[in-house]
């Protein structure tokens, strides 16, 4: 649903800039609940207030909850059939494409310079080795951004790191030819 929020919130509709939508994936991500959900009530809350952070609840949860009762009603007489196992291989392959797509999507807007690279590999590793809680390193990127930040702030600019500035030079003036042919 990650792309699907980008597209529609960020292209289509223009509720959110691309800033923002990664903001709102990241404090969804820490909030309990499910993040399209948090999404979701974020963006309807914003738009519309209290009932439009309630319609916006439902209209994510109620599809998704009524294709899962029918399918649960009906799978456990289809679950060992093989073209039914096939295809739900197929669909966790297409899911895991969206994911991908929509992490590049958020990448090209967060991950910018050498600062946010280092954090990316360091959170990168740390989750998928599981060594902290999502939420802890969440809030460790956010300390380490927050600290990259004011470093920029009050840190003075390294002289090495400016091009030095260039003085435009004038255009070169071709001689005018002599007037009146020549003595």
């Amino acid at each position: 649903m990650l792309p699907m929020f980008q597209r529609e919130l960020v292209e289509k509709n223009e509720w959110l800039t691309e800033e923002e939508m990664t903001d709102l994936f990241s404090i969804s991500q820490c909030l309990p609940g499910i993040i399209a959900v948090n999404t979701a009530v974020f963006v309807g809350y914003r738009q519309k207030g209290v009932p439009g952070g309630i319609a916006a609840a439902m209209g994510v949860v109620l599809p998704s909850l009524i294709v899962i009762m029918a399918v649960a009603a009906f799978l456990s007489n289809f679950a060992d059939i093989p073209v039914v196992q096939r295809a739900f291989t197929g669909l966790r392959v297409c899911v895991s494409v969206l994911i991908i797509n929509a992490v590049v999507n958020l990448r090209k807007h967060s991950v910018i310079d050498i600062p946010t690279v280092l954090i990316f590999i360091a959170v990168f590793l740390l989750s998928i080795y599981m060594l902290l809680p999502v939420a802890a390193l969440v809030a460790i990127a956010g300390v380490c951004g927050i600290a990259i930040s004011l470093l920029r702030k009050y840190m003075p600019p390294d002289d090495n790191s400016a091009p030095p500035e260039e003085k435009p030079t004038p255009p070169k003036e071709r001689p005018t030819p002599p007037k009146g042919g020549g003595e």
